[in-house]
């Protein structure tokens, strides 16, 4: 098989992309592809919203710009964060023109929420459903665009690189239907692959998130950046022996939401005068040392003060979801433990979404830009995805016609034969990773116990390694989560001193690449 452009993923990063794409160059062909369907992305999944200044008597480009600055520490990259911010009216502008809807207030105007971290409401949204609306927008218009093809239950098992000069030229594939391995040579390789949450012991994130784009990045020599900095949402709601939890979105806060430990004590504001609208990594670490000092498996989150109708309508799916367990928030408190839920490092890029190897790109949850710093501000990371997908299709629309097909190296290793590992085997494999990977092991523990943890992951893999693959998805994913664990813990291993030089060192990476581009 061969395309122009190959996308990896159809969340928010990779189906804004193809569009664009497809738009301007219909001669060129697009194929998506993803290893189960279309639908099945962290995009949808997102609750909150996209973070945009419009209302500019009360907000600014300049305060959204340093809220942004705040809550990453100040190690973002200002001339990300910059370029970022003052595209949002546009890229927002854009989603509703292909046909978004988002929720309008009593005079007629975007609503904007309030989240934690932020100074001014500006949060548009499509009640607790953002994520999911925007899938579905971005869908319809790619449906209208002939030259884009989808190809669901393709999993990519390794890029296919030119070892000599670093060049993607393709992917290897599984096919999941056939259970036979294929190439696909393609002119641009992009990543758009989300997240990893699924490594973790506490997680939001969907069953896909499992560190893919990461791991075959990594195989492939891309450089990988800032990995430990994972961010632990503070609100998901606790079910014993639940991996993966649901979330109660960052703008129930913002609504008014209280967090109350087990005595019925808002105590946040030991923590940060801004209380329940801190920043999550403050958050969630206020929680985490209250739940230490009590002894409690989780604290709680108090909607019962808040208006019954308008919260309903503000969040129906969060209502609904509680509803089904048996939670009223109209008279019982939510039981909430933070939870892994947004990858801040990944495959280094930059401002076009360029990695270290040539004609690849990465976008959206598995890219690592700069914007984010060592926390990211709600609301962010889908403005992040459409503003670097569409720098990444302005950059590639410039060099495609520069680029030819080249034959794809073969690749002895992913012959898939023999049985595997038994079901049960990979499952205790799994639950073992998910002991390792917690939020104590990357914040609260010290460097000792992470070159523990560090070894128990290198052993893991190992006992992985005795069985083939024999094409089996869970498998490979295992495997995946596995070696990007491993990175994981490395990365906070080597940034437990120095981090701010290191952060220095991937700006300085960051502008070479964007000269190197700019003579090409």
């Amino acid at each position: 098989m061969k395309t122009d452009v190959l996308v990896i993923g159809s969340g928010i990063a990779g189906l804004s992309f193809a569009i664009k794409i497809a738009a301007a160059r219909p001669d060129l062909s697009i194929l998506v592809i993803t290893k189960n369907n279309n639908e099945s992305c962290n995009t949808a999944h997102a609750q909150g919203g996209i973070a945009v200044v419009l209302d500019k008597i009360k907000d600014s480009f300049e305060q959204h710009i340093e809220d942004t600055l705040q809550a990453g520490q100040r190690l973002n990259d200002p001339e990300v964060v910059k370029m970022v911010i003052s595209q949002a009216p546009e890229r927002l502008n854009e989603l509703i023109n292909w046909g978004a809807s988002f929720d309008i207030n009593e005079t007629g105007d975007l609503d904007l929420g309030l989240e934690g971290g932020h100074s001014r409401k500006r949060i548009v949204h499509h009640k607790d459903l953002t994520g999911k609306e925007m899938v579905n927008t971005l869908l319809k218009k790619t449906a209208s665009l002939s030259n884009i093809s989808f190809e669901d239950h393709f999993f990519v098992t390794d890029l296919a690189v030119e070892k000599d000069n670093k060049k993607c030229v393709g992917v290897v594939v599984l096919d999941k239907r056939s259970g036979e391995e294929l190439s696909i040579a393609s002119r641009i390789t992009f990543l758009a692959t989300g997240g990893s949450g699924r490594i973790f012991q506490n997680t939001t994130n969907p069953a896909v998130a499992t560190g893919d784009g990461i791991a075959m990045a990594h195989r492939a020599g891309a450089t990988i950046s800032n990995m430990h900095l994972i961010q632990f949402h503070p609100s998901a709601l606790y079910q014993k022996d639940q991996h993966a939890l649901f979330l109660i979105s960052e703008a129930v806060r913002g609504f008014g939401a209280w967090i109350v430990n087990s005595k019925g004590e808002r105590f946040l504001f030991k923590y940060d005068k801004r209380g329940e609208l801190a920043t999550r990594d403050i958050v969630s670490e206020a929680i985490v040392k209250e739940l230490r000092m009590s002894g409690e498996k989780y604290v709680f989150m108090d909607c019962r003060h808040l208006d019954d109708n308008a919260f309903t309508s503000q969040f129906p799916t969060i209502t609904s979801h509680c509803a089904s367990l048996g939670i009223d928030f109209r008279k019982d408190l939510l039981p909430i433990v933070p939870a892994a839920h947004y990858q801040t490092g990944g495959i280094e890029v930059n401002k076009y979404a360029a990695t270290s190897i040539l004609n690849l790109y990465a976008s959206g949850e598995c890219a690592h830009t700069g914007l984010h710093g060592k926390n990211r501000l709600a609301s962010n990371s889908l403005l992040e995805a459409l503003v670097f997908s569409h720098e990444a299709a302005g950059k590639v629309l410039e060099d495609i016609d520069q680029i030819y097909f080249k034959d794809i190296p073969g690749n002895e290793n992913n012959i898939f034969r023999g049985y595997g590992a038994a079901p049960q085997t990979l499952e205790r494999i799994l639950k073992e990773l998910n002991r390792i990977m917690s939020f104590d092991i990357l914040y609260a523990s010290g460097q000792n116990d992470q070159e523990k943890a560090l070894d128990h992951i290198l052993a893991l893999h190992s006992k992985l390694k005795m069985y083939p693959s024999a094409g089996n998805q869970d498998h490979l994913e295992l495997d995946n989560m596995i070696q990007t664990a491993r990175v994981i813990l490395e990365h906070a291993i080597k940034f437990r001193i120095g981090s701010e030089k290191d952060y220095i060192q991937t700006k300085a990476f960051r502008r070479k690449k964007n000269v190197a581009l700019a003579k090409n």
